[in-house]
C-alpha cells in the first residue's frame, strides 16, 4: 500500500521540553492535509523540521531576502510532477515524490499562540496544515487565493477538532509559509 512517509526533525530541544507531544501533533496535521487533498495513498516524502527562531531567520534571509523569523516556512520538492508524462504522482514503481519541506520557529509560534489565545499544539496543527497547503500550490498573494487556502485550512483543522484559527477577525497577515 503506498502512503506519504512525513519525517519529523526536532532540531531544536526545547520542543521536546515545551510540546513533548510536538512531532505526535505534525504528523497528525499533515496526514489530515494530505488526506484533505486526497494524498492519502501516495507516495510521497514530507519533511517536517521543529525548529528555533534563529534557525528560521536565517532561512527566512537567505531565501526569502526577510532578515527576521517566522512562524512556517515551506519549500517545494519535486510534487510539481503533475504526471504529464503519463506516470500518476507517488504512485506505480517511481521512487516516493518529495512533496517538500516545512520548517516551524518555535519561539514566533509560542508567543502568536499566546497573544491568539490558542493552545501551542492547535497553533503548530495550523501551521503544518497552512505549510502542507503551500506545498500543494495554494497560497494567499490575493484576497481570493487567501481565501480559498483559509476554507481548506479551516476544514482540515475541524476534522481535528481544532476551532477555525481565524475567527472572526481579521487575516493573519503573519503566515507567510
Amino acid at each position: 500500500m503506498n502512503a506519504p512517509e512525513i519525517a519529523v526533525s526536532v532540531s531544536c530541544e526545547t520542543w521536546r521540553d515545551v510540546l513533548p507531544d510536538g512531532e505526535a501533533i505534525v504528523i497528525r496535521a499533515s496526514s489530515a492535509a494530505l488526506a484533505e487533498e486526497g494524498l492519502a495513498e501516495r507516495r510521497l516524502e514530507l519533511s517536517v523540521v521543529l525548529a528555533d527562531d534563529e534557525s528560521v531567520r536565517t532561512l527566512n534571509r537567505h531565501y526569502r531576502g526577510k532578515d527576521k523569523p517566522t512562524n512556517v516556512l515551506s519549500f517545494e520538492g519535486d510534487m510539481r510532477d503533475d504526471g504529464a508524462d503519463g506516470t500518476d504522482i507517488g504512485d506505480g514503481d517511481r521512487p516516493p515524490l518529495l512533496l517538500g519541506d516545512i520548517i516551524v520557529a518555535l519561539e514566533t509560534i509560542l508567543q502568536e499562540a499566546q497573544l491568539q489565545n490558542k493552545s501551542p499544539g492547535d497553533h503548530l496543527s495550523h501551521l503544518v496544515v497552512h505549510g502542507v497547503l503551500h506545498l500543494l500550490g495554494y497560497d494567499h498573494e490575493n484576497d481570493d487565493d487567501a481565501e480559498l487556502m483559509e476554507t481548506r485550512e479551516r476544514a482540515i483543522l475541524a476534522g481535528l477538532g481544532i476551532a477555525d484559527p481565524y475567527g472572526s477577525g481579521p487575516r493573519d497577515a503573519d503566515l507567510e509559509g
